[in-house]
Protein backbone atom coordinates (compact mmCIF):
# COMPACT_ATOMS: atom_id res chain seq x y z
CA UNK A 1 0.00 0.00 0.00
CA UNK A 2 1.30 3.37 -0.94
CA UNK A 3 0.20 6.60 -0.06
CA UNK A 4 0.03 8.43 -3.65
CA UNK A 5 -1.11 12.32 -2.05
CA UNK A 6 1.28 14.21 -0.19
CA UNK A 7 -0.57 17.10 2.04
CA UNK A 8 -0.09 20.91 0.84
CA UNK A 9 0.83 22.24 3.91
CA UNK A 10 1.26 25.83 2.46
CA UNK A 11 -2.24 26.00 1.83
CA UNK A 12 -4.47 27.67 4.53
CA UNK A 13 -3.74 26.00 8.13
CA UNK A 14 -5.80 22.94 8.66
CA UNK A 15 -6.35 22.47 4.80
CA UNK A 16 -2.75 20.10 4.97
CA UNK A 17 -4.39 18.99 8.21
CA UNK A 18 -8.15 17.72 6.82
CA UNK A 19 -6.48 15.74 4.02
CA UNK A 20 -3.86 14.05 5.99
CA UNK A 21 -6.88 13.12 7.98
CA UNK A 22 -9.09 12.03 5.14
CA UNK A 23 -5.91 10.28 3.51
CA UNK A 24 -5.63 8.58 7.09
CA UNK A 25 -8.91 7.51 6.74
CA UNK A 26 -8.70 5.81 3.41
CA UNK A 27 -5.71 3.93 4.54
CA UNK A 28 -7.76 2.44 7.61
CA UNK A 29 -10.58 1.57 5.66
CA UNK A 30 -8.20 -0.43 3.52
CA UNK A 31 -6.33 -1.86 6.51
CA UNK A 32 -9.89 -2.83 7.69
CA UNK A 33 -10.85 -4.87 4.57
CA UNK A 34 -7.83 -6.67 4.55
CA UNK A 35 -8.14 -8.04 7.65
CA UNK A 36 -11.76 -8.53 6.91
CA UNK A 37 -10.94 -10.91 4.19
CA UNK A 38 -8.05 -12.73 6.12
CA UNK A 39 -5.35 -11.25 4.83
CA UNK A 40 -2.27 -11.55 6.81
CA UNK A 41 -4.34 -14.01 9.21
CA UNK A 42 -0.98 -14.43 11.65
CA UNK A 43 -1.52 -10.47 12.37
CA UNK A 44 -4.76 -10.32 12.66
CA UNK A 45 -5.36 -9.49 16.13
CA UNK A 46 -2.51 -7.03 16.31
CA UNK A 47 -3.70 -5.16 12.70
CA UNK A 48 -7.46 -5.08 14.26
CA UNK A 49 -6.01 -3.96 17.33
CA UNK A 50 -3.75 -0.90 15.69
CA UNK A 51 -7.35 -0.60 13.18
CA UNK A 52 -9.31 0.77 16.21
CA UNK A 53 -6.11 2.51 18.21
CA UNK A 54 -5.86 4.64 14.12
CA UNK A 55 -9.63 5.05 14.41
CA UNK A 56 -9.45 6.77 17.71
CA UNK A 57 -6.67 8.65 16.76
CA UNK A 58 -8.25 9.96 13.53
CA UNK A 59 -11.78 11.03 15.73
CA UNK A 60 -9.63 12.98 17.99
CA UNK A 61 -7.43 15.04 15.20
CA UNK A 62 -10.92 15.83 13.26
CA UNK A 63 -12.20 17.09 16.52
CA UNK A 64 -9.60 18.92 17.24
CA UNK A 65 -9.00 21.11 14.41
CA UNK A 66 -10.72 24.48 13.66
CA UNK A 67 -13.85 24.15 11.86
CA UNK A 68 -13.58 24.20 8.23
CA UNK A 69 -13.39 27.51 6.49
Amino acid sequence: MESTTTPDTSSQPGEGASELIQQLEQDRAWLLEQIDRGRWSDFRLDLAALERELGQLLRRAAEQRPADR
